[in-house]
């Protein structure tokens, strides 16, 4: 069945049938294919659909008439609101399943290519308070649940005569200028929630003007913290502009009330965008950084530094890659997109050498810091663009690859980045992703030369649909 609701077409009573992909899940009406978000295989839904094709839609569930026999319960509050885990309702056994079948079912569709049988998804031992950074930002006006709105006895009234209600949280999905005020996250361990809610409690008690996202006014914008597995604690409180005496007295308080604090750092960030790679942070306490293990390799992590959001997890993603590239010590090793050099590091003691290459300056000389902490002297690491340092001469001062080890973003690589792969013609390739489609489709253009012989997702973040998978290709 199916009504209108003003522009947009509802769809009543669909059977959720199965798992599609990105967190969604879907259904058919008369052989067409529904795409939805917010349900899960098993739920009986109203879909308000967004986008309408005539072979397929997608939309949201808006109202649930059987809950999936599936489900379970949520264990954070603000769970459908923010859209931090979405699969919490899911047991985490259903959530591997799916997320197994999305990398099975992108590689066979997208990629078009001869597969070996995938591993079984390596799942975390830790569901919850498994990252090791957050970052939160603050707004002078909350959002509000519609329920909120409905009891507001001036629900309607101008943003600019709002009466200020301070949040300290994560946006709103899709929605830049709204801000879910957090009371408990369980991504992180502690301190976490009660270095937030400190701040956050001290600065609505000294009247300090929270962030407004739409204006560009305010003073305190975001905060940011990192929690290591060896304990060291590191704080970067980002501010519009400088306020020295009242920047002095919230840090002096929030180190007096949570003490673990090993490093805090804040940064002045009078852009209009919340980025502070481009900016410098200053050390208000401690040494400026913090240190993290993965296995017996150390990690200097300094404010802006990338590193593997999932400390555990990404140890098993790395000992995969090591698994992977089949190392008897006498390789030469190429890491590609090597960020802060976290995976070459890892695969260091069983390598010839290793050749570390990345686009960001900054995350090139965090890399070498990390060598230098782990008595790698056998490494090296450039900063620039693969396909214009790999050149003759490189490979006549550096030796060619015998294994290319590639961890690139999102996106995928870049095609010019695969035809220099092809062209360097190592004997054998690992792939690292977090995004399987985009994987795919490289691996199909990889295929010109090369046969994938192993495949092993790693989940990385549970209660979302985000997916690692590992790669190993060989030449034929």
């Amino acid at each position: 069945m199916s009504r209108k609701n003003n522009k947009n077409q509802v769809l009543e009573q669909l059977l959720v049938e199965d798992y599609a992909a990105e967190g969604k899940s879907l259904s058919r009406v008369d052989g067409k294919v529904i795409f939805i978000e917010g349900a899960v295989p098993g739920d009986v839904v109203d879909v308000l659909l967004g986008k309408n094709k005539k072979d397929w839609a997608e939309g949201k569930a808006i109202r649930f008439h059987t809950w999936s026999a599936s489900r379970t319960e949520p264990f954070c509050s603000h769970f459908g609101v923010c859209g931090g885990c979405k699969w919490q309702m899911l047991p985490y056994e259903k959530q591997l399943a799916y997320k197994q079948n999305e990398v099975e079912q992108n590689l066979r569709r997208l990629g078009h290519i001869h597969l070996p049988p995938v591993m079984p998804i390596l799942g975390c031992d830790k569901t919850v308070r498994y990252r090791n950074k957050l970052e939160f930002t603050f707004s002078n006006h909350r959002y509000k649940t519609w329920d909120e709105i409905q009891n507001d006895p001036l629900p309607l009234q101008p943003r600019a005569e709002r009466k200020e209600d301070p949040a300290l949280g994560f946006h709103v999905p899709r929605i830049f200028d709204k801000v879910i005020d957090i009371t408990t996250c369980h991504l992180m361990e502690e301190p976490t929630n009660l270095i937030k809610n400190t701040v956050r409690d001290f600065s609505i008690q000294q009247g300090y003007p929270f962030y407004d996202i739409r204006r560009h006014t305010g003073w305190l914008r975001n905060l940011i913290i990192r929690v290591c597995t060896t304990g060291e604690v590191m704080v970067n409180i980002c501010l519009a502009y400088e306020e020295k005496t009242e920047r002095k007295k919230l840090m002096d308080h929030l180190l007096a009330r949570v003490p673990s604090i090993t490093t805090l750092l804040y940064t002045i960030n009078a852009k209009k965008n919340d980025s502070i790679y481009d900016l410098e942070p200053k050390i208000y306490f401690g040494k400026g950084y913090i240190t993290e293990w993965l296995e017996d390799f150390q990690f200097k992590i300094s404010p802006k530094s990338f590193f593997q959001t999932n400390s555990r997890q990404g140890e098993k993603l790395y000992q995969v890659a090591r698994e992977f590239a089949e190392l008897t010590g006498s390789e030469t090793v190429y890491d590609l997109y090597c960020g802060t050099g976290s995976i070459g590091i890892f695969v260091s003691k069983l390598a010839k050498k290793v050749i570390g290459v990345e686009l960001i300056p900054e995350a090139i000389a965090d890399a070498k810091e990390n060598a230098l902490l782990n008595n790698m002297a056998h490494a090296g690491f450039f900063a620039g663009d693969v396909i214009d340092i790999c050149n003759d001469a490189f490979f006549m001062q550096h030796g060619k690859p015998d294994v290319i080890i590639t961890d690139p973003p999102r996106a995928g690589m870049h095609d010019k980045l695969v035809r220099k792969i092809l062209e360097m013609q190592a004997p054998l390739v690992v792939y690292v992703s977090c995004n399987s489609a985009t994987q795919a489709r490289d691996l199909q253009l990889l295929h010109e030369k090369y046969e994938v012989t192993k495949v092993q997702p790693v989940d990385m973040f549970p209660h979302t649909h985000h997916i690692e998978n590992v790669v190993q290709l060989k030449l034929r």
